[in-house]
């Protein structure tokens, strides 16, 4: 359901983009972006509406 695309050519500023099913769309430019677009990427897979259990949550 969320996928991160990331292009890192040698000798040229890396790139990533985070997607999900969810509606999540983001992207980054260059070392220190890509690498926190990656922790937050994993920390959106574990905390995803899509992938969490609803079942037992209460209503707002």
């Amino acid at each position: 359901m969320a996928w991160l695309h990331i292009t890192a050519p040698r000798g040229a500023t890396p790139t990533a983009t985070s997607t999900c099913a969810c509606g999540r769309d983001r992207s980054a430019v260059g070392h220190e972006r890509v690498h926190a677009l990656i922790a937050d990427h994993e920390t959106h897979r574990d905390t995803c509406p899509l992938r969490t259990n609803q079942e037992g949550r209460n209503a707002a």
